[in-house]
C-alpha cells in the first residue's frame, strides 16, 4: 500500500459555444497533455515517480478514471455524487481563476480541497490593464467609432498623471494593472471587501465605502470574480453617480455591472467609453446590443490568458502544491467553501 501510487485525473474540454474553451484557438491553447505534465515535472523526479496520469477528454472515461483517483486537474466536471463516484478524492484543481461555474459549493464534501489558478496570470493582465486604461485616456474608443463612421476629429489628451483610477477588486488581477498605472504618476483607489492595503493602490477603501468615491473617478475598473456579493454592484444607480468623462474596463465577470444600463449611457454620449473583456455567454450572441454601441472596444476575454504560456504557468502552480500535497503540507489558492473564491 505505502508504494500506490497517486493518481492525477486531467479532464479536458473540447470546445463549444458558451462553454471553456469557446474556440478551436482556446482549445489549442488550454489543453494539457501528458507532455505538458512531463516537462513541469521534469524538476521534480522525487514526485514523478510517485505519480500515475490519466489524460482525458470532457466525460469519455470521467467515472471509470475518477473512480480511483486522488486528484482532479480541471476546470469543468460533473459534481453530483462525486463522492460516490469519486471515493478517493483529496484534492481538485482548477485551471482558472474564476469557479463561480461550480458555485454554490454545497458538492464539496468533507475533507476535500478546492483550489484555483489565480495569480498565475497577473502579468499579462497587469498589461492589458494598463494597455485598456491608456487607450480610454487618449479617447481611443471613441476614435474607433469614429474610424467607422469614416469622421476625421481631433480628439486630444494628456498624460495619465493625475487621474483618479478606482479599482474594484484588487486580487491579483487588478492590483497587477494598479501597480503599472501608479508608476506613470494616476492616483490609484483600491476597493476589497476588508479594505486591506494593497501595493500599486494610493489608498484603499471596503467595498461598503465604494459610494464616496465613484463621483470622484477618472476611470473605473472591474476585476472581479463572480459571488453573490459581486452580482450588479456596479448597477444603473452607480454608473449614473459616474462622470459624464468616465471610462470604464471590466476584466473580471459581467455580472459585476448592468451592460443594459451601461449600453443606455454610452449612446447617450454619458461617458467617455468602455472596454469589456467578460461576458455572460461567450461567444458573445451576434444579436448583442454591445456590437453596435459606440464609444465601447469588445475583446474576446483574453485580458489574462497568455498565447502558448497559459498551460505551462498553471501547470508550475499545479506542481508546487503537488509537492506540498505530497509532504502533507497545506495548498496555496486554497477556495473558500462559504464565500466561493
Amino acid at each position: 500500500m505505502t508504494n500506490k501510487k497517486i493518481k492525477i485525473h486531467v479532464k479536458n474540454n473540447h470546445w463549444a459555444p458558451g462553454s471553456f474553451p469557446t474556440d478551436a484557438e482556446g482549445e489549442e491553447n488550454f489543453t494539457i497533455t501528458k507532455e505538458h505534465l512531463d516537462e513541469a515535472l521534469k524538476n521534480y523526479p522525487e514526485i514523478k515517480d510517485k505519480v500515475e496520469i490519466f489524460v482525458d477528454w470532457n466525460e469519455e472515461n470521467f467515472e471509470k478514471s475518477m473512480s480511483n483517483s486522488d486528484i482532479l486537474l480541471a476546470w469543468n466536471f460533473p459534481t453530483k455524487n462525486l463522492k460516490n463516484i469519486s471515493p478517493n478524492l483529496k484534492w481538485i484543481h482548477i485551471v482558472s481563476a474564476g469557479v463561480e461555474h461550480l458555485l454554490p459549493l454545497d458538492w464539496m464534501f468533507d475533507g476535500l480541497i478546492l483550489t484555483n489558478s489565480s495569480g498565475v496570470h497577473a502579468e499579462k493582465a497587469g498589461e492589458y490593464g494598463l494597455m485598456a486604461v491608456l487607450m480610454l485616456q487618449n479617447h481611443m474608443t471613441k476614435i474607433i467609432t469614429n474610424q467607422k463612421k469614416k469622421e476625421f476629429i481631433s480628439l486630444f489628451s494628456n498624460p495619465i498623471k493625475g487621474k483618479t483610477i478606482v479599482v474594484v477588486g484588487t486580487g491579483s488581477l487588478g492590483s497587477s494593472m494598479a501597480k503599472h498605472i501608479s508608476s506613470l504618476g494616476a492616483n490609484v483607489i483600491g476597493i476589497n471587501k476588508k479594505g486591506k492595503n494593497v501595493e500599486g493602490c494610493n489608498k484603499v477603501l471596503k467595498i461598503e465605502k465604494i459610494d464616496s468615491v465613484l463621483p470622484n473617478a477618472d476611470f473605473l475598473y472591474l476585476a472581479l470574480p463572480e459571488t453573490p456579493e459581486t452580482k450588479n454592484i456596479i448597477s444603473k444607480e452607480r454608473l449614473d453617480m459616474l462622470k459624464s468623462t468616465c471610462g470604464i474596463v471590466n476584466i473580471g465577470r459581467q455580472s459585476a455591472m448592468d451592460y443594459e444600463a451601461l449600453c443606455n449611457k454610452l449612446d447617450n454620449n454619458e461617458l467617455g467609453g468602455a472596454i469589456l473583456d467578460v461576458f455572460t455567454h461567450e461567444p458573445l450572441d451576434k444579436n448583442s446590443r454591445l456590437w453596435d454601441t459606440p464609444n465601447l472596444i469588445l475583446t474576446p476575454h483574453i485580458s489574462s490568458d497568455d498565447h502558448g504560456n497559459y498551460v505551462q504557468l498553471t501547470l508550475e502552480l499545479f506542481v508546487k502544491n503537488l509537492k506540498l500535497f505530497l509532504e502533507k503540507k497545506e495548498l496555496s489558492n486554497q477556495i473558500d467553501k462559504k464565500l466561493g473564491y
